[in-house]
């Protein structure tokens, strides 16, 4: 039986456990990432979600977060799907990404609203494993406004309509990202997506540990839908401190 592992990290466009990236050095920054390496290969990670990955902006000094981190890694495919971008002397370019050990093919980048600064969406890809095409679909939600977070899950509920999520020949999407809010908070978009996708048999992790703030974790903002087609082997968030969220892992096989 081959094991895969999927996570799930919002890196905070490699500030660490710092306030705000602006007030971090290039050397700050590029250990930051040096420290998310690590942490991705320790786990052998064969797929990572990430959120808040900046590919040139003003305030991390323009550094391609991505590629920084792909160096001398294993992860030799990635997909950027930026969000906000904005030129000028405090430019900025950034949203979510895709990372893998395995080719990714029929990518897809749907933001919210493309903004300047503080845009969200959502992206779609396919990652090829052993002669298999698994979907993934990586998401942040806003984290002002609950109305904001509902709309935008009905945006992705909308997408997933047009995919087969009954049909059993197909592989279905593992979902993943930084909902910005937990799944108990009934009316929240966890809670409603959670709710579409336990009808076509989806189940949510973690179950119980915490991944919000990362220095001392007080909720669950997270998250990994897994099909049932899937088998879910182990599932953890990884304790550790290279933003100010705790990275979660799925470890599971295919069929």
């Amino acid at each position: 039986m081959q094991v895969y592992r999927v996570i799930t990290l919002n890196i905070a466009h490699g500030r660490g456990l710092a306030p705000f990236q602006g007030f971090q050095s290039v050397d700050q920054i590029e250990r930051n990432l040096q420290r998310i390496t690590k942490v991705l290969t320790n786990a052998q990670a064969d797929f990572v979600v990430m959120q808040e990955v900046d590919q040139a902006s003003w305030w991390n000094k323009n550094i391609n977060l991505l590629e920084v981190i792909k160096h001398d890694t294993p992860y030799h495919h990635s997909y950027v799907g930026i969000n906000n971008i904005r030129a000028g002397k405090r430019n900025l370019s950034y949203g979510n990404a895709i990372l893998s050990k395995h080719p990714i093919e029929s990518r897809y980048n749907q933001p919210f609203k493309l903004s300047k600064i503080g845009g969200k969406g959502f992206m779609s890809a396919e990652i090829h494993i052993a002669g298999n095409a698994l979907p993934v679909i990586n998401m942040h939600l806003d984290f002002r406004s609950r109305s904001r977070r509902i709309q935008q899950i009905d945006r992705v509920i909308e997408f997933l309509e047009t995919q087969d999520l009954a049909g059993n020949d197909t592989l279905r999407p593992i979902i993943c990202g930084d909902f910005n809010c937990p799944q108990t908070r009934s009316g929240d978009a966890v809670h409603r997506l959670f709710q579409y996708l336990s009808e076509h048999g989806y189940n949510v992790y973690p179950e119980k540990a915490r991944t919000f703030p990362a220095y001392f974790p007080l909720r669950t903002i997270d998250f990994i839908f897994m099909p049932q087609q899937y088998n879910v082997i182990d599932t953890r968030v990884l304790p550790v401190y290279v933003s100010d969220h705790r990275p979660v892992l799925v470890e599971f096989s295919i069929g």
